[in-house]
């Protein structure tokens, strides 16, 4: 599936929760469903700056194809994180550089997150952007 359709996917799943609520716990479910994080990557190289919380990001291309695993100290960035994999994970790495994520606007998270949370979710997907631009 192409990041388009996988952004299309996650506004569908979103539109049917009722309040934020409903969103944020389904966020914090997300965040349990991550892969367990390699300790090995769990150091200052892999730190995203610009989150209050601790996120760590280890990303390589494999066949072309961007390979990401992360994680994240707290439940909220860890399930925000979950999302991105969602996205890029898998995707040619150029094309992960290049296109536009418009699921974040259109499912409310940009209005209804704090700002330092805001902040950290615009400095992941900054990361994750920037290493596919320099791996592919």
């Amino acid at each position: 599936m192409d990041i388009k359709a996988i952004q299309d996917e996650i506004i569908s799943e979103f539109e049917f929760m009722g309040d934020w609520t409903d969103k944020y716990n389904y966020i914090i479910e997300l965040a349990h469903e991550l892969p367990p994080y390699p300790e090995a990557y769990r150091d200052e190289a892999h730190q995203v700056r610009g989150c209050q919380s601790q996120v760590w990001l280890h990303a390589e291309v494999q066949d072309g194809k961007l390979k990401l695993l992360a994680d994240s100290d707290a439940l909220i960035p860890k399930g925000l994180i979950s999302l991105l994999l969602r996205v890029y994970d898998g995707q040619p790495a150029l094309e992960a550089a290049q296109t536009e994520l418009y699921f974040i606007d259109r499912i409310g998270l940009s209005s209804n997150l704090s700002p330092t949370r805001s902040n950290g979710l615009a400095a992941m997907v900054n990361r994750i952007r920037n290493v596919a631009q320099t791996l592919s």
